[in-house]
């Protein structure tokens, strides 16, 4: 399991004090509201940050990190991805899972049959959608809805599906 969770990407500076905006990659933009601090990563670079203020507009979050203290030093930052550490992440309800958790996991039928790799996560309106890649380097797309997403076993890296009537046709 990953450490780092990202949580966003920065996309620009904003006004002239060192605040930087934020694209979130986090499925609650409120998630913001209660961070304190976190960790930049731009190119092999990490430093860790901590959260001066946050403002939302539109689509992206505006946040003052402390370390930031002029636009020109913000202007540095941009694209750099902002991630969290497992242990100031959002907890989880029971059944959610992390995305960086799930990829990677050996996808297997409830009739034994290996399907592949869960290779990504697209996130739609409705459900989520499991990006299942097979071992010929085709992609299943799997809705991750309880009938056709059994069970996630992280401890053995494992994720067993049920494949609906036409799923695969």
């Amino acid at each position: 399991m990953e450490d780092l969770l990202r949580v966003g990407v920065i996309t620009t500076t904003h006004g002239i004090h060192g605040e930087v905006k934020v694209f979130p990659t986090t499925d609650d933009i409120r998630r913001f509201d209660d961070l304190k601090k976190a960790v930049l990563v731009r190119r092999s670079e990490q430093m860790d940050v901590h959260v001066a203020g946050v403002k939302y507009f539109k689509n992206q979050v505006i946040l003052k990190l402390e370390e930031i203290e002029s636009v020109e030093q913000a202007r540095l930052y941009q694209n750099a991805e902002l991630y969290v550490r497992r242990e100031d992440a959002v907890p989880l309800e029971e059944g959610e899972y992390y995305i960086g958790d799930l990829i990677g996991l050996k996808v297997v039928t409830d009739e034994g049959k290996t399907l592949g790799t869960l290779t990504d996560v697209m996130e739609t309106g409705a459900n989520d959608v499991y990006i299942v890649t097979t071992p010929e380097n085709k992609e299943i797309l799997l809705p991750a809805i309880g009938e056709c997403i059994l069970d996630i076993d992280l401890e053995n890296d494992i994720c067993r599906v049920h494949i609906m009537k036409g799923l695969l046709d």
